[in-house]
């Protein structure tokens, strides 16, 4: 077992506090800088514990090489009607869309690990959903990938849109997406689900935290991956966004 990063309790406050105030800040200091991919996962964690916010999803996709991809959605930055408001400062919102698997029951810790049938007979619901992307680093090119994983992966909020056709979205793994802003004209943009199938990142999610001693929650909502790099949108203006055959989200942003 590896030791706890001795710099956890400053870095998570320094972005917990970030995150409260809605704020941007420079990087962490030097000393408090994760230097792998556990000591990342620390900080992400504790972070969690000074919010004291309910886990309402997650976040994550296959891992690239040594790199985790997993971050934790914080039960109020997750909206199921428009407008959702975003911060008064932002003319424009970065989003990625995605598919969101909902469970309909716990996937406890358990010694034996789990089987891609036992997870997949958890979700109960399936809806598109848009990630809105944002960072508590004011320079986020400037960053390790282990600072944002500390960060919760850049991950600003979750829309989840209507729900959509379980079975079609489970092997859905390319969507031609049609964009509409306002009156304007449609943008067609050809989507790739980054994983092999939709539910793939899901199975490993729930096998990665049974392994850390945690679990997956009924309710909670799952995104595993944009089916187009991220892009922005304007606020205050209606956002009409196909998922292909599976159905439409429509969204509004307002700045408050």
């Amino acid at each position: 077992m590896t030791e706890p990063f001795p710099d956890t309790a400053q870095a998570a406050s320094i972005l917990a506090t970030r995150r409260m105030r809605n704020d941007q800040g420079p990087r962490l200091p030097e000393a408090c800088r994760p230097p792998g991919m556990e000591a990342a996962l620390d900080i992400q964690f504790a972070v969690t514990a000074r919010l004291g916010l309910p886990v309402a999803g997650w976040k994550c996709a296959l891992p690239a090489g040594d790199k985790v991809i997993v971050a934790p959605i914080y039960r109020n930055l997750i909206r199921t009607t428009s407008p959702y408001a975003v911060n008064a400062l932002q003319a424009e919102v970065r989003i990625e869309p995605e598919l969101a698997f909902v469970l309909g029951h716990d996937l406890p810790a358990r010694e034996t690990p789990y089987i891609p049938d036992e997870v997949d007979a958890a979700i109960s619901r399936t809806h598109l959903a848009l990630e809105l992307i944002g960072s508590r680093y004011e320079s986020p090119d400037e960053v390790t990938y282990e600072e944002h994983l500390a960060d919760g992966l850049l991950n600003q909020g979750l829309y989840l849109g209507p729900e959509a056709d379980g079975k079609a979205a489970s092997s859905a793994n390319r969507l031609n997406l049609s964009l509409t802003i306002g009156a304007g004209e449609t943008a067609v943009l050809d989507g790739h689900h980054p994983a092999a199938a939709p539910r793939a990142p899901l199975h490993w999610l729930a096998e990665f935290l049974r392994a850390r001693g945690q679990g997956l929650q009924a309710g909670q909502v799952i995104i595993t991956g944009s089916y187009v790099n991220s892009f922005t949108v304007p606020a205050g203006q209606d956002i009409a966004l196909r998922f292909g055959s599976l159905g439409e989200l429509k969204v509004h942003f307002s700045r408050q």
